[in-house]
């Protein structure tokens, strides 16, 4: 059908432009060198490969480390990759997780390609044209699904903020969890009274999860089944874990990270694992198994009658695995029925193919994370939606620039802030010392983040360290495209010297992936050394965290980017060291109050107090 609506039209325009940014970017090519993409984060390379199985729907998956600890906060689970090596066709996949210097992927392949444990391996970022056909499909049928594009409306047409609409109910919640704050209560109320779309405001530290899990246990009182979701695996896993403390039955779909036993044992394979069904799944495998191996008697070099009776092979194989599929899908049915919560990224739901259950309520984590098109892919599945997250951290990642100036990157969280009233704020946190949180309170949340009592100031929590003067100028790296500082990195390293900062409790984070891998070289091996954006979500006893901008333009590039600046600023628990140039941040209003909030609360120090 032919899309009237102007908002649909601009967000097809995006997908468009985000997909073909994304076969430029992810080329490799004579415009994009191997060197070039690694320097970007877009490839791993070399690969080891530790360990080869065939997975839940018998594919080939792959696990393997890096001699390194990559930079690689694109190769998020889910995510589109390809498979490469010099000489050879490259083969599509998707990560199936990445920590550390190590993951897994999974091949859309028959079988493992000869070369996959050949010295040069390598995975790249691809194109991720199976979600972006998704979405395409979701918003064309979107103005056809009258519920859903009532609220599509209501979001991005409404004059004035609409009211939430909540069912009132006089009795009174008997919490599962005494100790929940005033305003984690209030939210657990609203989640349990919500008619339509409620919105959860969680800045860091906050108790997110945990005020989630109670509004979970409270819904189950009066409904059958829920969907949770959220854009990371991380994130999903964080709520099952917690949902699963308190005894509630869960399916976890999707790519759920195998590593973790607990979980594992939660998803349609765990379940099914010892299973009647899983036998006869058992032989169609040894079946595939069979075909596969008289498949590769016919190596890299042969003629064309063997490559047709290889095609002939692995077209058994591919047919085989159908039939696995539609035996785990009739299995699966009992496991989704079952289910109290089901939990998955919005592709792994999506996926899932639930849309025959009857499900009232959707939790969307980790909201502000993700662009609005995934969002209305899976808000066909339920009837009333819960969105929690922090539009003023972090918005979702897109590469298009252009697709960002028309506003892709706006997530479906901070559309539903501008035109849904009231707010839920949880508006205490219990991850830092008061000082720290104090700035971000004062310019991101209007002094409503309080700190909890326990987190009172009992020393210097937070100290800038001023570079001016010192001749400590920013430089591009060595891969020439992002920017680095040897004289931030040079007080990085006295910090650690001098003021007894455990490496393993402590972390290096920077704006600039330049400097992040210029850390990694000099810095002791044990501290993590991550880009801002890499760290969201996560915390550290001990932060330092390296600013690098210093120039006489006074140009600060991206640092204006004040929602990068939160989140490096609410990362640490304890201690945060800010590293900067006062005379070239100073030009900027964000950075004099960030300044003149550290002469005031914390401890302002000079580079001419270190003996460098």
């Amino acid at each position: 059908m032919t899309v009237t609506n102007a908002h649909i039209k601009n967000l097809l325009t995006c997908i468009n432009l985000e997909e073909k940014e994304q076969i430029k970017r992810y080329s490799l090519d004579q415009q994009h060198s191997l060197k070039s993409l690694k320097a970007e984060g877009l490839a791993l390379h070399p690969i080891i490969v530790t360990r080869k199985n065939f997975g839940y729907a018998d594919y080939p998956e792959i696990s393997f480390k890096l001699n390194f600890l990559p930079e690689a906060n694109l190769f998020k689970d889910g995510a589109a990759i390809e498979c490469f090596f010099t000489g050879e066709e490259s083969i599509k996949g998707i990560v199936l997780n990445l920590e550390g210097n190590g993951g897994e992927f999974r091949l859309f392949a028959p079988d493992f390609p000869d070369w996959i444990e050949d010295k040069g391996v390598g995975i790249k970022l691809a194109p991720d044209q199976r979600t972006t056909a998704i979405m395409k499909s979701t918003l064309n049928n979107l103005e056809s699904n009258k519920t859903l594009y009532t609220l599509f409306e209501k979001i991005h047409n409404a004059s004035t903020p609409q009211p939430t609409a909540f069912i009132e109910n006089d009795e009174a919640l008997i919490f599962n969890n005494t100790s929940l704050n005033k305003s984690q209560k209030a939210s657990v109320k609203a989640i349990q009274a919500n008619s339509e779309l409620l919105v959860i405001h969680g800045p860091p530290g906050t108790g997110k999860t945990t005020t989630l899990i109670e509004g979970i246990l409270q819904l189950l009182k009066k409904e059958d089944k829920i969907i949770v979701t959220a854009p990371s695996n991380t994130a999903v896993n964080n709520i099952a874990k917690g949902l699963l403390t308190k005894g509630i039955t869960i399916l976890r779909v999707g790519n759920a990270t195998k590593t973790d036993e607990l979980i594992f044992a939660h998803t349609p394979e765990g379940k099914l694992a010892n299973s009647a069904a899983q036998k006869e799944i058992k032989q169609l495998k040894i079946r595939a198994e069979e075909f596969r191996k008289m498949a590769l008697k016919y190596k890299r070099n042969f003629g064309k009658e063997e490559r047709e009776q290889r095609n002939l092979l692995y077209k058994e194989v591919k047919e085989t695995r159908i039939e696995i599929k539609k035996l785990q899908a009739y299995n699966e049915e009992k496991l989704f029925a079952q289910a109290q919560v089901i939990l998955g990224t919005p592709i792994g739901l999506y996926d899932a193919d639930i849309r025959h259950l009857k499900v009232e309520t959707l939790i969307m984590d980790e909201a502000g994370q993700c662009i609005e098109p995934l969002a209305w892919c899976i808000f066909s599945l339920a009837q009333k939606y819960i969105l929690v997250g922090d539009h003023l951290q972090l918005p979702p990642t897109v590469l298009s620039n252009e697709a960002t100036q028309l506003g892709f990157n706006t997530s479906i969280l901070e559309k539903a802030v501008a035109k849904i009233k009231p707010i839920f704020l949880l508006n205490t946190q219990y991850r830092m010392r008061n000082a720290i949180a104090g700035f971000s309170s004062a310019y991101f949340y209007d002094n409503e983040l309080l700190t909890a009592a326990h987190l009172q100031n009992i020393a210097a929590h937070l100290i800038f360290i001023d570079t001016a003067g010192s001749g400590y100028n920013e430089e591009f790296g060595p891969d020439g495209t992002s920017l680095k500082n040897d004289g931030e990195l040079k007080i990085a390293q006295k910090l650690i010297e001098t003021e007894n900062i455990d490496p393993i409790q402590s972390a290096f984070i920077s704006p600039y992936a330049g400097q992040v891998a210029a850390a990694k070289e000099i810095l002791p091996t044990l501290m993590r050394c991550s880009t801002i954006d890499s760290f969201q979500g996560q915390e550290q006893h001990t932060i330092i965290l390296s600013l690098v901008r210093s120039n006489d333009e006074g140009i600060i590039g991206f640092l204006k980017d004040y929602r990068r600046m939160n989140v490096a600023l609410t990362r640490a628990k304890e201690k945060l060291y800010v590293i900067g140039d006062s005379a070239t941040l100073g030009n900027d209003s964000f950075f004099v109050a960030f300044l003149t909030y550290v002469e005031k609360y914390g401890l302002y120090r000079t580079v001419w107090e270190f003996e460098l």
